[in-house]
């Protein structure tokens, strides 16, 4: 049960770093950033990433595994419940700022390589693409956390496995309540 709590708690950042781009363009101050990542550039006549991956979405994602895991930092030392599932990660003497940024920046990326093969597949935006659409962020925001945090491949199996049913159901639920739409 360790192990699971240790998935979903270290990997929050990422995940609400990918969720967070869904809302990125409900806030007004970042309207100036919603500017495609790829400039509106092409390969072969092909759009690199797509209008739909911007810069706002970015910074967004960016910020938020920041907030996320300096949450996680401050929380750490006051809570022997958290000390007990956050395994080998010790969030008082990790660089917390550096590892939110690389999970919620990794995710993000890990979402643009995913679009960037869609793309060229002429997979429609938006069009799901499965297993990749719900996978991509795990797999970009583990891999660029390897830059501060080493896990055994248990524990990266394991956010793999935990990351991508989460991701299916609060898909699901977002469709049910309305916050996205078939087409997003």
């Amino acid at each position: 049960m360790k192990d699971l709590l240790f998935a979903i708690w270290f990997f929050l950042p990422a995940g609400l770093a990918n969720a967070s781009a869904l809302y990125a363009v409900k806030i007004p101050y970042l309207n100036k950033l919603s500017y495609p990542l790829d400039f509106n550039k092409t390969i072969q006549g092909k759009v690199i990433f797509g209008k739909n991956k911007t810069w706002r979405g970015a910074i967004l994602a960016i910020v938020v595994g920041i907030v996320i895991t300096s949450l996680q930092h401050f929380i750490y030392p006051h809570s022997s419940w958290i000390k007990s599932i956050s395994g080998p990660v010790d969030y008082k003497t990790t660089h917390y700022i550096l590892l939110g940024a690389l999970l919620g920046g990794g995710a993000i990326l890990g979402d643009a390589v995913e679009s960037f093969a869609k793309r060229r597949l002429v997979i429609r935006p938006g069009s799901i693409w499965f297993p990749y659409d719900q996978i991509d962020y795990i797999i970009g925001g583990c891999l660029f956390s390897l830059f501060t945090i080493r896990l055994n491949f248990f524990r990266y199996i394991l956010i793999l496995i935990v990351w991508f049913l989460i991701h299916i159901i609060s898909s699901y639920l977002s469709l049910l309540t309305g916050i996205r739409s078939r087409s997003s």
